[in-house]
C-alpha cells in the first residue's frame, strides 16, 4: 500500500467522523433550542401555533452548527461535509421520531425538516472555513 492511499483514506475516515459527531452536535443543538422554545410556550412568551415553525427553525440552527462543526475538521468538501451533517441531522431525528412514536409519517412536515436541515448544512459548507493550516516560521537566511 502506497503512502497516499494511506493519507487518502485517512483523510476519507477523518471526514466521516467528522460528519456524524457534527449530525450529534446538530441534533444536541436543536433539542437544546427545541426545549428553549418549549419554556418560552409554557411561559406565554411564544404562541403554541408557532410549532411547526420553531422546528424547522432548530433544524436549520442545528444544521448549521453541526455542519460548521464538521467543516472546520475535513479539510475538503465543504459544501458536501456540510449537506451529509444536515442529512445525518435529519437522519437521526426521523429515528428519534420513530422510537418515541408508533408511525412514521413524512407527509406530516417532514420534508420541511429535511429542507431545513439540509439548508442549514448547506449553508455552513458555503459560509464555514475549512481546517486552519499550519503555518511554517519563516526560515532566516544568513549570510
Amino acid at each position: 500500500m502506497r503512502k497516499t492511499e494511506e493519507v487518502s483514506g485517512d483523510r476519507f475516515l477523518r471526514c466521516c467522523k467528522a460528519v456524524l459527531l457534527g449530525g450529534v452536535f446538530a441534533l444536541c443543538v436543536c433539542l437544546i433550542f427545541l426545549f428553549l422554545a418549549s419554556i418560552g410556550v409554557s411561559q406565554g412568551l411564544l404562541d403554541p401555533d408557532l410549532r411547526y415553525q420553531l422546528t424547522v427553525v432548530a433544524c436549520v440552527l442545528g444544521g448549521f452548527t453541526g455542519g460548521l462543526f464538521a467543516v472546520r475538521r475535513c479539510p475538503a468538501g465543504r459544501f458536501l461535509t456540510g449537506l451529509a451533517v444536515g442529512g445525518v441531522l435529519f437522519l437521526m431525528e426521523l429515528t428519534l421520531g420513530l422510537l418515541i412514536y408508533d408511525t412514521m409519517a413524512i407527509e406530516n412536515g417532514g420534508t420541511g425538516l429535511l429542507c431545513g436541515a439540509l439548508c442549514g448544512g448547506a449553508a455552513a459548507g458555503i459560509l464555514g472555513r475549512g481546517p486552519k493550516e499550519k503555518r511554517r516560521p519563516a526560515r532566516r537566511r544568513s549570510r
